[in-house]
C-alpha cells in the first residue's frame, strides 16, 4: 500500500506554501482516479472546481465543488475524478503540530465530510491568505488553522456527549434544503417542541437559526465566487440570497471585504 509523503498528492501542483508544522497546496486533478493509499499526515481537501468521488473502507462520498473533506493519516482511501476538470486546495498538518498546539488527537479519528458552514468561512480566509501570501499571512494562517481545528474539536466533543438523534436530521435539513425554513416548520419536521428546539440550536450549532442559515448561504457562495464564469449577481441568487446587496452586506460582515474585492484579490 502506497504511503504519500508530506506534500505528495496526485495531480499537477499549481502552488505550495510550507511553514513549520503544516503545508498548504493547490492541485489540478488530472488523472481519472488514484490507487488505494495512505497519507503520512492528516489533511483537509477542499474541492475548488469540479466533482470528486472519495472512497474509503466505510463510505463513498461525492464531493462537488465547495466540499471540505478531512482525511486522517491512518485511513486508506482513493479518489476518482467525476468531471472533465477538477482542482483542490489541501491543508496538511504534521502530527507533531497537533501535539505542540495541545489539540486532542484522539478526537480526529476517521475520515469524513465536514458540513459546519462556519468552518467553511475559516477555510475561505485560509485560501485567501494562501493565495496572497504577504508579510502578515504566516501569522494569519497559523491562527486560522487553530480556529479550524478547534471548531472541529468542539463539534466532536458535543457528539461524544450523546447528542440527540434529531440533531443529525436538523443539520441535514439546514444543509440541503434551499427553501425558506422556519422554527415552526422545523419543529413539525423533527417532532421537537419549538421552545426546546430554539434553546437547543445554539448549543449544538454554536449559533442561532438565522445565523446558521446565513453561514450556510455563504458556504454555498464560496465555490461560485472562485469560479469566474458566474457573475456576482448569479452567485447571490445561487447561494440563496434575495438580492446582491443583501449578499454583499452579509459577506462583508464575515470577510471584512466585498465579494468583488475578495474575487479580485484571488
Amino acid at each position: 500500500m502506497k504511503i504519500s509523503k508530506k506534500g505528495e498528492y496526485y495531480g499537477k501542483q499549481e502552488k505550495v506554501l510550507a511553514q513549520n508544522g503544516f503545508l498548504l497546496s493547490e492541485y489540478d486533478y488530472l488523472d481519472s482516479g488514484t490507487p488505494w493509499h495512505f497519507h503520512e499526515n492528516p489533511y483537509f481537501m477542499f474541492v475548488l472546481n469540479g466533482d470528486m468521488l472519495d472512497i474509503n473502507k466505510k463510505s463513498t462520498t461525492l464531493c462537488p465543488a465547495g466540499s471540505l473533506v478531512f482525511h486522517n493519516w491512518q485511513d486508506q482511501h482513493l479518489n476518482t475524478r467525476e468531471s472533465d476538470l477538477a482542482r483542490g486546495f489541501h491543508i496538511e498538518l504534521d502530527r507533531e503540530w497537533y501535539k505542540n498546539k495541545q489539540l486532542d488527537f484522539n478526537l480526529w479519528e476517521g475520515s469524513r465530510l465536514i458540513k459546519n458552514p462556519k468552518l467553511y468561512h475559516v477555510l475561505a480566509k485560509l485560501y485567501y491568505e494562501f493565495k496572497n501570501n504577504d508579510a502578515y499571512s504566516p501569522l494569519a494562517i497559523e491562527l486560522l488553522l487553530l480556529k479550524l481545528c478547534e471548531g472541529i474539536e468542539k463539534e466532536n466533543l458535543v457528539k461524544t456527549k450523546h447528542e440527540p438523534l434529531w440533531v443529525k436530521d436538523l443539520r441535514e435539513l439546514l444543509n440541503e434544503n434551499d427553501e425558506s425554513l422556519s422554527l415552526t416548520g422545523l419543529s413539525k419536521e423533527l417532532g421537537v417542541h419549538p421552545v426546546h428546539l430554539s434553546r437547543s440550536i445554539p448549543k449544538y450549532l454554536t449559533t442561532n437559526l438565522g445565523g446558521y442559515l446565513r453561514q450556510q448561504k455563504l458556504k454555498k457562495a464560496i465555490p461560485y465566487i472562485l469560479n469566474k464564469k458566474y457573475s456576482l449577481t448569479e452567485v447571490a441568487y445561487l447561494s440563496g440570497f434575495a438580492d446582491q446587496s443583501h449578499f454583499t452586506r452579509t459577506f462583508k460582515k464575515t470577510f471584512f471585504m466585498t465579494p468583488k474585492g475578495f474575487r479580485s484579490k484571488l
